[in-house]
């Protein structure tokens, strides 16, 4: 492909994202997940999340966390390492009951080369002036949690800020509200999730100016500023946890994804609202190693002769704890069903603080 034909088909799927106004797809880097946990379950995480990765999944979760501050950390590359996606997370305990939480995500394509100025008034080619940009979204959320008075009980939200660029050529942020809550009772867990529940706006700028060139001489239309909307989710999971022997332990967990945006192609479809399952198992012994596993994506596809299948998406993991530090490995990938997987690993780190002693006189 060339450098043109690629710039040009990049940039002009990035302005169509954005002017489209879809609920559907929008702030779709946001649907992925975090941690090697959660994609190696397959993102059946609402429940029985408790870590750093609850400021996503459900920040309820946060009050569980044990250390005094928790860090952790991931990487992890898609479509054959064109798109590089990266989580960082900070859980702070206020107190045994409380905790204050800070994550960034970033999902990136970097290096798109940028031709609007290879070639010159005259058609002189000068790669002098071949330059690359990045279409990058990013997202910061500040999380608190707080345990309830009510046993087994617990609470909390995260505010979080959005910001989308296209090099210099379109820009946008985004504010949204995420609340939740779980709630365990004996060896049952159940969580409920509302994702965007204000409605999260992007506000879209473009540099016309950078632009007009290009989308004039391939008749194209320029793209003008515009608000983009994601409609709110709401996400439920039950899971249950068995104990075997004193060592060996068993979590199966399956999430309800609730969407109010149309009809989508999933298990239960309707208009306005579709429901999509998913399904995570761990299996740990003796808190220092944990297979992992799920499905989801199930969706129902026609053949060239209008023949109806389902199908689904796999994943798997394993996790590893060693002292305060565990490293999770997840197999996955974000939603295509060729067999396209990416290798995701990340890593958590527990610091307890020692409290001071002192001697009586």
């Amino acid at each position: 492909m060339k450098l043109s034909n690629l710039f040009f088909t990049t940039l002009t799927l990035l302005t169509q994202t954005a002017f489209a106004q879809a609920p559907k797809y929008s702030n779709e880097f946001l649907s992925i997940g975090v941690g090697g946990r959660g994609l190696g379950m397959s993102n059946a995480q609402t429940a029985s999340v408790n870590d750093a990765s609850s400021a996503f999944w459900n920040p309820a979760g946060l009050s569980l966390v044990k250390g005094s501050v928790q860090a952790m950390g991931m990487h992890s590359e898609y479509f054959a390492g064109i798109a590089k996606y990266e989580y960082l997370g900070l859980v702070a305990k206020v107190d045994a009951t409380r905790a204050l939480a800070f994550s960034f995500i970033r999902f990136a394509v970097d290096d798109i080369p940028d031709t609007t100025e290879l070639i010159d008034a005259s058609g002189n080619i000068d790669y002098d002036k071949l330059k690359s940009f990045s279409a990058a979204d990013y997202a910061f959320m500040l999380s608190y949690a707080v345990q309830s008075k009510i046993a087994g009980l617990r609470y909390g939200g995260s505010v979080k800020v959005i910001h989308r660029t296209a090099g210099d050529f379109a820009h946008s942020w985004g504010f949204g509200l995420d609340l939740g809550a779980q709630y365990d009772r004996g060896n049952w867990q159940f969580g409920l999730m509302g994702k965007d529940i204000t409605t999260t706006f992007n506000a879209w700028t473009f540099n016309t100016d950078k632009i007009a060139g290009v989308f004039s001489t391939t008749d194209n239309e320029i793209p003008k500023n515009s608000t983009e909307l994601t409609l709110p989710k709401l996400i439920l999971g039950a899971g249950y946890k068995i104990n075997i022997g004193k060592k060996f332990s068993v979590l199966p967990e399956i999430d309800f994804d609730m969407t109010f945006d149309g009809q989508r192609n999933v298990v239960i479809s309707s208009n306005p609202i579709s429901v999509d399952p998913h399904l995570g198992l761990e299996i740990g012994y003796d808190n220092f190693i944990f297979l992992r596993g799920g499905v989801n994506n199930i969706q129902q596809v026609k053949d060239q002769e209008g023949a109806k299948s389902t199908i689904f998406q796999p994943n798997m993991g394993i996790g590893i704890k060693l002292r305060n530090l565990t490293i999770d490995y997840a197999l996955t990938n974000i939603g295509s069903q060729e067999t396209l997987y990416s290798n995701v690993f990340s890593l958590k780190l527990d610091i307890y603080k020692h409290k001071a002693t002192t001697e009586k006189k």
